[in-house]
């Protein structure tokens, strides 16, 4: 109830209050949307051809399928911020941000799968790209000049072609041998170690680490239900088997690179005595029932919150396993209890359930659900999905935030710092706040159909305009309130 209290206080009264001094003022990418399409480099430098998502949104038969909804745009199109990303920092500066969160792309550092020979760190050394992490290493280092914290997510949806041959996994992801986050001992064993690698090469750069991106949207968007809010390799529909294998393995594969990072990274890089950081982002939604009164309608929001939300928070916080994925734990695993430093919130959407007589999926069986989705903003959603992520006692960060109606901007802008202050005032220990994005970038299948940015592109001088959206979050981090 406070977190509803606070937020009519602040709709009244303008949301005067701080956010406070140390809160970090943020905007966030993910490399694949925004590397490639270099101004002035040549492609052989600048396009990572080497990712399983490059060959998703670049394959013919892949596009021309238009059950997967893909643009078909060639990657150059574009920000090339694999080339400009000092100018950007500059821009970020000047903007008063104070923090920028970024991906690292495992298949740049680790191109071929000659790197699954590897058992050790320094094994895995000795197959590392060394200019892709040189140019790492000078990102991160331009952002700390300038005085930009700098968030890593280690895993932002791409795997390296050597983990994961989305094409040759189309027609049986289980039987297929490079099969990504089906088979789960194998890449937890692998991408262990490249988050144990990350945490020993750019710890003393990077304190701030994140994991995952989004695993619940992996799994459904490329083994369940591809649709034209997003498709993603392998981009098989009603895999259930390989789905609900790839949901557990996340789980399991965060855990396995919690320890990895906290292992690998023994520097402070910030000087504020912790040497490492490490959470997962989920893309938390808000939910209402389509009848509140209706008990299936509400039953199955609770389902859809266990699925979205609880299923791996329950298991990352006290060990919570659920064998039969049937809502109700089965037993504690201490091998995850305790794996999470705190909790990414990715926010943009309400989903309206409607409860149905049965599950939808025969080994899952609280599917008993239909989701209305839709890119309409509620805004008040972002203090709800807060509240709800509140219940686990840990710190909080909007790791992404935005919105795709660019026009109306600093009117959605306005509400969801509205709905994130009230939560604060409430209780909530909210750290920061990154919006989506900061400059247009390559949307997944979408290609550039939709804009996010802070910065308006010209994809083909690369140019970056400022939005009126980009003004007015000037002016809130200037003034530390709304």
């Amino acid at each position: 109830m406070r977190f509803w209290l606070s937020i009519t206080a602040c709709m009244l009264t303008g949301c005067e209050g701080e956010f406070g001094s140390d809160f970090i003022w943020g905007t966030a990418t993910a490399g694949f949307q925004v590397d490639m399409g270099c101004p002035t480099l040549p492609d052989a430098n600048c396009i990572d051809s080497n990712s399983d998502w490059y060959q998703f949104v670049t394959t013919e038969e892949n596009i021309e399928n238009s059950s997967l909804f893909i643009a078909g745009d060639p990657v150059s199109i574009g920000p090339g911020m694999w080339e400009t990303f000092e100018e950007d920092v500059e821009r970020m500066e000047s903007d008063g941000l104070t923090g920028y969160r970024m991906s690292i792309e495992w298949s740049r550092i680790f191109p071929d799968g000659a790197a699954e020979e590897a058992t050790t760190v320094e094994e895995l050394s000795e197959y590392a790209n060394t200019d892709a992490v040189a140019r790492y290493r000078e990102m991160f280092a331009a952002l700390n000049d300038a005085e930009i914290h700098p968030m890593v997510t280690l895993n932002h949806y791409t795997l390296p072609l050597w983990v994961h041959d989305g094409n040759s996994c189309q027609e049986d992801p289980l039987a297929c041998e490079a099969s990504g986050w089906v088979n789960g001992e194998r890449i937890v064993r692998l991408i262990s170690l490249y988050a144990e690698y990350c945490g020993v090469v750019f710890g003393d750069q990077i304190d701030d680490w994140m994991t995952l991106n989004e695993p619940f949207a992996t799994m459904l968007s490329g083994y369940l239900l591809p649709g034209e809010s997003r498709s993603a390799p392998p981009g098989v529909f009603n895999d259930t088997e390989a789905g609900i294998a790839v949901m557990i393995n996340q789980i399991e594969g965060h855990a396995g690179m919690y320890d990895a990072v906290h292992a690998g990274d023994n520097t402070d890089a910030d000087g504020d005595g912790v040497d490492a950081t490490v959470g997962i982002v989920l893309n938390m939604v808000a939910i209402t029932p389509k009848d509140p009164n209706n008990e299936d309608d509400v039953l199955g929001v609770e389902h859809v919150d266990y699925l979205y939300h609880g299923l791996y928070l329950n298991a990352l916080t006290s060990g919570d396993w659920d064998d039969d994925l049937d809502g109700v734990p089965d037993r504690t695993r201490e091998d995850l209890a305790n794996r999470i430093d705190v909790i990414g919130i990715n926010y943009y959407n309400q989903l309206t359930i409607m409860g149905l007589p049965i599950a939808l999926i025969e080994n899952l069986p609280i599917s008993d659900f239909y989701p209305e989705f839709s890119w309409d903003p509620y805004t008040d959603g972002l203090a709800e999905v807060i509240e709800r992520a509140s219940v686990y006692n840990l710190p909080m960060v909007i790791t992404e935030n935005g919105t795709p109606s660019v026009e109306n901007g600093v009117e959605i802008l306005d509400g969801h710092l509205t709905s994130l202050r009230g939560a604060i005032e409430g209780g909530a220990d909210v750290r920061g706040y990154y919006y989506w994005s900061f400059v247009d970038n390559y949307e997944w299948n979408h290609g550039m159909d939709m804009q996010f940015g802070l910065y308006e592109l010209n994809t083909e001088t690369k140019e970056r305009t400022a939005r009126p959206v980009l003004e007015r979050y000037r002016e809130i981090i200037r003034r530390g309130k709304l």
